[in-house]
């Protein structure tokens, strides 16, 4: 079972949802993780450890006629039947727990939406104590990444981003972060493997990574062996809740472009293209004489849509949008949103066994709710 990684306790239906994402330059470092540094990873941890942050989130008051709802599995009502107050009445503030980290000498943190989704107030602990009140920029749940600040009287200790595009499956890695509420935890692990799609959005593309991250790591960094962050722990595959050695981080290269936005206006702009779309079947694939499907192909186009105006049908097979082809359906979907609104872009189709090329103009894709 899937598994976001807050220790969240509000209410229920905010855990289910746990259940199921001013201007500062943030700077690329290239990465180079390779072998385990020599004499471990205590220098390391020493030069990034200041940087890490702990999160404490106060969301709204349980309603006290709550209940789970009838179709939740067994093993999930089990685990969330403590949630809901027993007593008319009961209706305590709901509390949660979380990880992030400072990229900003002025204080701004990023950690996962998730985290502080419906937070009424939100607190940031550092490694050496202090403590301050946090507001947040912006939040995106469909990459669970968000923008907090925090305001202090001195320069705050940051880390930098890495390229997660130069990461390799076995490269060593390390995440920091607040499992459980323990505080400052360590712990390493490889690149178990890269751009997995766990079904969780249309943003899939995790680095799997088999060092252990439970509950309370979610939005905590995980670096490479320089100590550059190369991805945000977000969500795990567990069956009990606890770590498998199963761990999923979203890769800075992505979480780069979301905060930036973030920090621009508190939202994030995405193109849309206003198309219903399916996966090609294998019979189809066959026809065309390709060895296996590819492409999305179009179920139905929306009315005044940017694909409307640009003339796609229904049927048609869209190959690849600019230089980037079109393998399944993520492929264009995650290219279509990554552009920003109004942006020119040439479609590869493929209509009734012809390929033709259609120029699109992309529109604005509508905000989603948390």
């Amino acid at each position: 079972m899937q598994s976001f990684l807050s220790s969240t306790s509000r209410t229920a239906t905010a855990a289910l949802t746990a259940v199921l994402l001013s201007g500062a330059t943030l700077t690329a470092l290239p990465s180079t993780a390779g072998a385990v540094p020599a004499g471990g990873y205590a220098d390391l941890v020493e030069q990034v450890s200041p940087a890490v942050v702990f999160i404490e989130v106060t969301g709204k008051a349980t309603p006290a006629n709550a209940t789970l709802p009838d179709n939740l599995p067994p093993q999930l009502r089990e685990r969330f039947k403590n949630m809901i107050p027993d007593a008319p009445g009961q209706n305590a503030p709901a509390q949660g727990l979380g990880s992030g980290f400072i990229i900003s000498a002025d204080g701004q943190i990023v950690t996962n939406h998730h985290v502080v989704n419906g937070a009424e107030t939100v607190k940031v602990k550092l490694a050496d104590g202090r403590s301050f009140d946090a507001e947040v920029l912006g939040s995106d749940p469909m990459t669970d990444i968000a923008v907090l600040k925090i305001t202090a009287d001195v320069d705050l200790p940051t880390v930098a981003f890495g390229t997660s595009g130069d990461l390799r499956v076995g490269d060593e890695v390390v995440a920091v972060g607040n499992p459980f509420g323990l505080g400052g935890t360590v712990t390493s692990g490889i690149v178990s493997a890269l751009s997995r799609d766990i079904r969780s959005g249309p943003f899939d593309d995790f680095i799997q990574t088999d060092a252990a991250i439970n509950r309370g790591n979610s939005g905590g960094p995980l670096f490479d062996n320089d100590g550059a962050v190369v991805g945000v722990n977000t969500a795990i595959l567990s069956p009990g809740g606890g770590s498998v050695g199963i761990g999923f981080a979203v890769p800075s290269d992505l979480v780069q472009t979301v905060v930036a936005d973030l920090v621009d206006d508190g939202v994030i702009a995405r193109g849309w293209l206003g198309v219903n779309i399916r996966p090609m079947t294998e019979e189809v694939a066959t026809v065309l004489g390709y060895d296996a499907p590819r492409g999305a192909v179009v179920e139905a186009v929306s009315e005044d849509s940017p694909a409307a105006k640009a003339g796609l049908k229904k049927g048609d097979i869209i190959l690849s949008v600019g230089e980037t082809a079109v393998e399944d359906l993520r492929d264009l979907t995650r290219s279509v949103a990554m552009m920003a609104p109004d942006t020119d872009a040439t479609f590869t189709l493929l209509r009734k066994g012809k390929q033709i090329t259609v120029d699109v103009t992309v529109g604005t894709r509508a905000p989603e709710a948390a």
